[in-house]
């Protein structure tokens, strides 16, 4: 974006699209409880699937998936990605097709009304500063998740400050070993440019979303759970 439509659309942004963003996290937040409360993790999903497309239209941001030919849409994963941005969300909440359950950091929790949205849609809330405590959270979020649903990791554990990809870690292998899930690799590519790390300084366009082959993980993999973690690593490296 040249620096003339980038100074045109910060009227836009904060006046627009800020509080529009907000204001329908408050809403289907709420409706998401109520949906959870009285149906299930699953019922509550097109709201979050509404929320996310709603916010990319809004920006508004251009999603370009490749590679749907390596997943079916029924089938349950372990999704592992990259992260870039806090717009990944959306970008892979509302178009990847998959009941999607997050990980994420026990913080977002004690946000009102979107910490509990979170938890009625089957979200995984785990403390990123105790490893031992995070494996107990998910090994214990895992028993109450539907048969429908597929858990996305962000595998870097935080977001990336320059869009390189960082060092992973190996909750989402171990979380893949125990249930039987075969690991779906997503690349993210330049969401960063669109909103960068600690910034809010939004910018319109487009983010390119590409899906890799499964790579399939059993119990009797761990000795080789580095290198498959390795190996999914660079999978995502490579199309970055």
């Amino acid at each position: 974006m040249n620096t003339f439509l980038k100074i045109a659309y910060q009227p836009y942004k904060w006046f627009i699209v800020i509080p529009f963003v907000v204001f329908i996290t408050m809403l289907l937040g709420l409706i998401c409880i109520v949906i959870g409360f009285i149906f299930s993790q699953d019922a509550a999903d097109v709201l979050a699937v509404t929320w996310s497309r709603l916010c990319c239209a809004i920006a508004p941001l251009k999603v370009i998936i490749q590679g749907q030919e390596n997943y079916h849409h029924h089938h349950c994963y372990v999704v592992v990605a990259n992260h870039q941005s806090i717009a990944d969300i959306p970008i892979i909440h509302g178009f990847i097709g998959l009941k999607i359950k997050w990980v994420i950091k026990k913080e977002l929790e004690k946000i009102p009304i979107f910490g509990l949205a979170c938890r009625q849609l089957g979200c995984i809330f785990i403390d990123r500063s105790n490893q031992k405590t995070a494996i107990l959270s998910i090994q214990t979020a895992k028993k109450k998740l539907s048969r429908k649903a597929s858990v996305l990791f962000f595998a870097e554990g935080t977001r990336s400050r320059d869009g390189k990809l960082r060092p992973f870690k190996k909750g989402a292998f171990i979380f893949a070993m125990e249930t039987g899930l075969p690991i779906l690799p997503i690349t993210i590519k330049d969401s960063f440019k669109v909103l960068a790390a600690d910034s809010l300084d939004l910018t319109p366009g487009s983010v390119e979303m590409i899906a890799h082959p499964p790579i399939h993980i059993t119990p009797q993999d761990a000795d080789r759970l580095d290198e498959i973690m390795e190996n999914t690593r660079r999978i995502i490296s490579r199309a970055l």
